[in-house]
């Protein structure tokens, strides 16, 4: 009885966080809900092991991101057919700029993309997502630094604009040359 409620303890605390993340790795929802009941299940039958983990959270993520790149690797067709009907799905209280971001993160490459996620949303160290990911931490770094560097592309180049984001102001916004020099544009602007 006392692994059950360790268990459920486990599973209540740390079960939107790891949907969260996972969700923000794979770019799917219903296929990061897939990965994750069965990543849970998983843990479940191997509790007495999972649980002296240093990390039973990271567990639980890593075993579901196999689990959804198996799925991937299997069902090629499916998901493409999925995602061109969620690629249009609009929910309501979701910012612009989470929109953007979202998208550029489908954009990048995997790898790039689970690392970025690892670091800048779930809060971990180089040395832990090497571990996680059973990479060497140069390795994560590489694939940190490009990741930044794609996924900024993105939102420079049609991501936010795409989106209907407003136009970045001061530094970051382009001026024509028209317009540094101080003229005005023929629309009176």
């Amino acid at each position: 009885m006392r692994d059950a409620e360790e268990f459920d303890a486990f599973y209540t605390s740390s079960a939107q966080r790891l949907l969260g993340q996972v969700y923000a790795m794979l770019g799917n929802r219903t296929d990061a809900e897939d990965a994750v009941a069965e990543a849970y299940a998983r843990a479940w039958d191997r509790w007495s092991t999972v649980r002296e983990c240093d990390s039973p959270e990271a567990w639980v993520r890593t075993v579901a991101y196999r689990i959804a790149v198996s799925a991937w690797r299997r069902t090629v067709n499916r998901l493409r057919a999925h995602h061109r009907q969620t690629v249009d799905q609009h929910l309501d209280g979701i910012s612009v700029d989470h929109v953007a971001l979202v998208a550029a993160l489908r954009r990048i490459p995997a790898d790039q993309r689970r690392v970025v996620v690892l670091h800048h949303l779930v809060g971990l160290s180089v040395t832990e997502i090497a571990t996680e990911i059973g990479s060497n931490p140069n390795t994560v770094k590489t694939w940190l630094v490009r990741g930044r560097r794609d996924l900024a592309a993105h939102l420079r180049v049609g991501g936010r604009e795409e989106y209907g984001a407003a136009e970045p102001r001061g530094r970051d916004r382009k001026a024509t040359p028209h317009q540094r020099a101080g003229g005005r544009r023929n629309d009176g602007t």
